[in-house]
């Protein structure tokens, strides 16, 4: 599943048909594609793992789930969910979640819980950390409604970073901590972005997928954590447990 930075990359080459009309439509999307065709794009955001293509009066809303996918003027073999085309271009989504949401998305989404927007609220995360005493770590930081855009990549090189334990009861971590979680939520967040763009995440991986700890060289654990069930990596002697 892709996660925030990811959807910001999608968004920035969508940018370049803002302004356009939409001259076709297509695809196996449930939703009313005919009423899309003749429709000016007014903008594209992203709210978390959420693209947003936006118009005067609704948003089309796509969801990568899985296995979700895009091109910007290209095609594969795949069925295509959504087709747009432009004047100047086309956009085809593939195996994503497709839905229109009626009105601005502005009243839709809580823009200061993404936490690669401007509007990126950190006192109003920690505040929905502190409503979340009794939940692990690990479960809290998948959380949309507080951390949007964040994933489990993002996940276990933030803990990895900080030295917290994936289990770790919220209500147990020093509020230093959960501080610097909330931080480097955002900062590793661009960092992701970063390296994605230069085709170089994975190479600054320090515990996602890995299997020995580079600071210790002790042997990272990999663990399906929390009420969500998620792959864990972490080192049980650089990441302290707080419960």
């Amino acid at each position: 599943m892709p996660e925030g930075p990811s959807i910001v990359i999608a968004k920035e080459e969508m940018t370049v048909f803002v302004g356009k009309k939409i001259i076709e439509a297509n695809g196996n999307a449930k939703i009313d594609i005919d009423s899309i065709e003749g429709k000016v794009l007014t903008d594209v955001k992203s709210w978390g793992k959420h693209l947003l293509l936006c118009f005067d009066d609704f948003t089309v809303r796509i969801h990568f789930l899985l296995f979700g996918s895009y091109l910007v003027n290209e095609t594969k073999s795949a069925a295509i969910r959504l087709g747009l085309v432009f004047k100047n271009g086309h956009i085809n989504f593939y195996a994503a979640s497709v839905k229109i949401l009626e009105g601005n998305a502005d009243a839709q989404y809580d823009w200061s819980a993404d936490v690669m927007n401007d509007d990126w609220n950190s006192a109003t995360a920690l505040k929905k950390l502190s409503d979340n005493k009794q939940e692990l770590i690990c479960d809290v930081l998948l959380d949309q409604d507080i951390f949007s855009g964040v994933g489990n990549i993002i996940k276990n090189e933030v803990l990895f970073r900080v030295g917290v334990h994936p289990n770790s009861l919220v209500d147990k971590i020093p509020s230093k901590k959960l501080k610097e979680i909330v931080e480097q939520a955002r900062i590793y967040s661009f960092d992701f972005l970063k390296w994605k763009k230069d085709f170089v995440l994975k190479k600054h991986w320090l515990v996602h997928t890995k299997k020995v700890c580079v600071q210790c060289d002790n042997k990272l654990i990999k663990e399906y954590t929390g009420k969500k069930k998620r792959r864990s990596f972490f080192c049980t002697t650089c990441q302290k447990l707080y419960v």
